[in-house]
């Protein structure tokens, strides 16, 4: 039986939300896993009666103490009976096959280091969420975890999200770029010259050289590859030109009677690409090289994409995820 715990506690829309993506997990036929509510008993007690479910998919583990998106990058260590501390030691004690947390994202990562583990040969974790372009999806390696990097990080990085996307996308011979401010070999700062001549030596990795940012979009780089710094500038930079972009759409198509109609025959067109940029329906973000699974999702994420999340780390158990990762990295 898999086991997958979650951090009731933890995020903006908890524990409302975060239960009620749990419940439409457990009802929808491609989840067989069992969840492990992590949190305040009788608060998680109070949610589930409002829903109808089978008991036996359902259990909770009490913590009596919650992380909040204020509490430092060590709150792991200094709130010992949180929900996310208690759901990343059942993590790292077997009990549970990974945790999804929306929860302080530097508190989970420095906290699944300490407490899960870093796999053998593993020099940091990284965290990996996909963003949308022209061909799909690429993969960004490192969204949040490492902003301050070394060269080697950066070739890990390549090597971790080669595999990601090979055994969970199927995507074959994913290609490679490394986000540089041009894309001549010579261009870039220290790190990114370093990073760029240990990624080429690698023939196990199909890299496409260096990468502009405007040529994300494009798709032709199945994995992108940066430090955490750059990666979360381009994350947000993503996510406010999206909101910006269509409220620039909704404000234009409101202006008349003319453009209302307009909008109401572009409808299903609009709703496709919105669904497509805001892609809450693909899961979380995994935190890739560590011992366990643990899934970083939104801190303001509804229900759909926790239930998204569930069927996202069932799917890592099945395939085996974080042993073929190690398997990469053995001496």
């Amino acid at each position: 039986m898999i086991k997958i715990a979650i951090d009731a506690m933890g995020g903006d829309n908890a524990p409302a939300e975060i239960i009620k993506g749990c419940i439409n997990a457990i009802a929808n036929e491609k989840c067989k896993a069992t969840l492990v509510l992590v949190g305040k008993e009788d608060i998680i007690k109070q949610e589930l009666e409002k829903y109808k479910f089978d008991p036996s998919r359902i259990e909770i583990q009490n913590a009596n103490d919650v992380i909040t998106m204020e509490d430092s990058f060590n709150a792991v260590r200094l709130k010992r009976e949180s929900s996310m501390a208690i759901g990343l030691r059942l993590v790292r004690d077997d009990a549970v096959k990974g945790i999804i947390s929306a929860g302080n994202s530097g508190a989970l990562v420095a906290g699944a280091t300490s407490v899960v583990g870093r796999l053998k040969g593993i020099k940091r974790p990284v965290i990996a969420p996909l963003i949308p372009t022209k061909k799909g999806y690429s993969l960004l390696v490192d969204g949040g975890a490492n902003v301050d990097c070394k060269p080697e990080f950066l070739y890990q990085f390549a090597k971790i999200g080669s595999v990601y996307m090979e055994e969970c996308l199927k995507t074959k011979k994913p290609t490679v770029g490394l986000v540089n401010i041009g894309t001549e070999v010579e261009k870039g700062n220290q790190l990114t010259k370093e990073a760029f001549k240990l990624i080429s030596e690698d023939k196990s990795i199909n890299f496409i050289g260096n990468l502009e940012a405007r040529e994300i979009p494009s798709g032709d780089a199945n994995i992108i590859v940066c430090d955490a710094f750059v990666g979360n500038v381009i994350l947000k930079f993503m996510e406010g030109f999206g909101n910006w972009v269509f409220g620039m759409v909704k404000e234009e198509f409101t202006r008349s009677i003319t453009t209302k109609l307009a909008a109401l025959l572009m409808k299903k067109g609009l709703k496709n690409i919105k669904s497509k940029f805001y892609y809450n329906n693909k899961g979380g973000a995994p935190i890739l090289g560590l011992k366990g699974l643990v899934v970083k999702i939104h801190g303001n994420s509804k229900s759909e994409e926790v239930t998204s999340s569930v069927f996202q780390v069932e799917q890592f158990v099945r395939l085996n995820l974080v042993n073929k990762i190690s398997s990469k990295f053995e001496t």
